[in-house]
């Protein structure tokens, strides 16, 4: 009798630590994960013309895409992200800029070797290449210049050349030269003519005289 209530006694304290266990596990998962894909070999890659350096797996039927050292996945409306092709992914709760520029058609254009009506020698890229090289490639644009994508007469979207333009150079007229007057300083008053005095009448009688002798 002891044992089956001492059982029951045991039962119930599990099921109340359990509760908010499972509580605290529910919340952290709310939003789900997409099914994993299965590969065979780690996938190659191929660079997408007119994107900044993005690569997507062709060979598998969901969007994966890789940038800027992270594997990037649409599932279900949402975007998670992860630093490997097939496990830990993460929610990332917005659209990720760089997908604005992937063309949605790149799959056909990968199936017809064609990019908007140019021939289109695009190169399989190995993992292991990829992660070697991402970074210097990025940062000397080696696809898009050394490259171009292997698009034969690659000219890039979205990118307008200003017209060349003769630019002369002009020189700066002369202002003409104003006589700049010097300010007054402070406290100084304008010197006003003083008034002659008048001289005594015999002082300029003998004057007249000297100049008559």
């Amino acid at each position: 009798m002891k044992k089956i209530l001492f059982g029951a006694m045991l039962a119930a304290l599990m099921t109340v630590v359990s509760v908010p266990t499972t509580a605290q596990v529910s919340i952290n998962i709310g939003i789900p994960l997409p099914p994993p894909v299965v590969f065979s070999a780690p996938p190659d890659v191929i660079a997408l013309p007119d994107t900044p350096d993005v690569y997507a797996c062709p060979d598998i039927g969901v969007d994966l895409f890789f940038y800027n050292g992270w594997w990037w996945r649409l599932w279900d409306g949402r975007w998670y992200r992860s630093r490997y092709y097939d496990r830990g992914w993460g929610y990332f709760n917005h659209v990720p800029r760089f997908y604005s520029s992937i063309d949605p058609g790149w799959r056909g254009y990968y199936r017809d070797h064609n990019w908007r009506g140019h021939p289109w020698s695009y190169e399989r890229i190995p993992n292991r290449g990829l992660q070697q090289n991402w970074k210097s490639w990025h940062a000397n644009q080696y696809w898009a210049k050394q490259k171009g994508y292997g698009v034969q007469n690659y000219q890039p979207r979205n990118v307008p050349r200003p017209p060349q333009q003769r630019i002369q150079q002009r020189q700066p007229q002369r202002q003409p030269q104003q006589r700049i007057q010097e300010p007054q300083r402070q406290g100084q008053r304008p010197q006003a003519e003083q008034p002659r005095r008048p001289q005594p009448r015999g002082e300029r009688e003998e004057r007249e005289g000297e100049h008559q002798r």
